[in-house]
């Protein structure tokens, strides 16, 4: 491949993807009859978006999140702990503790931060290295976040496989993203920028890929959606704005670099990695739950674009202010 065209050909994914997830997910569920012998290939899409992820990543670059603790703890507090409570008490009293609605909307609440987050951290002037960091880091944890995290809420009211869980993730999103690591030091952070043309347009398509097909393997329960079902709606698009608030708010205990920090935090918080959340979902408690990961899909890119909106007009304000614009 031409090396201009294939980063053309990423940079228009880059651009249009937020368009592009909602259209995959329609086509997935669409189409459901055609792709369902293919979604067994999504374990390995998956691990091949995780895989170019990481080779972006060197162990300098991690360790970048750990030299500041401050911001690496406020994010898990605000993700991984404040989000699900949250989540957890509005599916209680709207739906019940261990219903598929209120499953689905603790499990978007504690899967690892989005890949995706990073495009608009960059395109927003926020920490892309950092945003990167806590991504990778966040990853990497996720076999014991999200077990703990559901054992912590659930106990043993809803049956979780939570061994299964774990080698789940160690393969399709832990291995991939260590390889990738390991490769980007030992070519001294040389290999992505040569592969790229090649990597990135294809990692965008597995991403797509893996869209499409998790859709395809729910079709005939997204189909089954009602009027009944805009409550439901209406509590993810909340639930989804709260995530981005709470980021948001969260950025500004760092006084000296609050516009940097809301803008990174609130995309940190805001997007997660629905395409593991949906494989999980699948896998582990049903397409009842994976609905709710799908109409979360839907309204996390829009929402993102609303806050990027937002923080543009948030920051003209403060052109003004001798606030510091970046990460040191």
């Amino acid at each position: 491949m031409n090396r201009g065209m294939g980063l053309q050909i990423n940079s228009w994914f880059e651009r249009y993807m937020f368009m592009l997830i909602p259209l995959s997910l329609v086509l997935g569920v669409l189409c459901d009859q055609i792709l369902l012998p293919y979604v067994i290939f999504v374990p390995w899409l998956f691990g091949f978006v995780t895989f170019v992820m990481g080779l972006g990543c060197g162990v300098k670059d991690i360790t970048q999140a750990f030299q500041r603790p401050a911001v690496f703890l406020t994010v898990l507090v605000s993700s991984h702990l404040i989000a699900p409570a949250i989540a957890y008490s509005i599916g209680a009293i709207l739906f019940g503790p261990t219903s598929p609605i209120s499953i689905g909307m603790v499990l978007f609440t504690i899967i690892p931060l989005g890949v995706s987050s990073v495009l608009w951290v960059d395109i927003s002037r926020g920490a892309v290295v950092l945003m990167l960091a806590l991504v990778v880091i966040d990853s990497l944890l996720s076999p014991v976040l999200v077990p703990s995290m559901l054992l912590l809420l659930y106990g043993e009211s809803v049956p979780i496989h939570t061994w299964g869980m774990l080698k789940d993730l160690l393969l399709i999103l832990v291995l991939p993203i260590v390889v990738g690591v390991i490769i980007h030091n030992r070519t001294k952070g040389q290999a992505k920028p040569v592969l790229a043309p090649v990597l990135l347009p294809l990692s965008k398509v597995a991403f797509v890929g893996v869209v499409i097909l998790n859709a395809a393997a729910i079709g005939p329960y997204v189909r089954q959606l009602n009027v009944g079902s805009l409550v439901v709606i209406l509590v993810i698009v909340i639930l989804v704005a709260g995530c981005y608030v709470i980021g948001y708010m969260s950025g500004k205990l760092f006084r000296k670099e609050r516009i940097v920090m809301c803008t990174t935090l609130g995309f940190a918080t805001g997007m997660r990695n629905v395409s593991l959340g949906l494989v999980l979902a699948m896998q582990y408690f049903g397409p009842d739950t994976a609905v709710v990961v799908v109409l979360s899909i839907l309204i996390q890119q829009p929402a993102a674009t609303l806050f990027y909106t937002i923080l543009q007009k948030l920051n003209m304000i403060r052109t003004s202010q001798t606030e510091p614009t970046s990460v040191p």
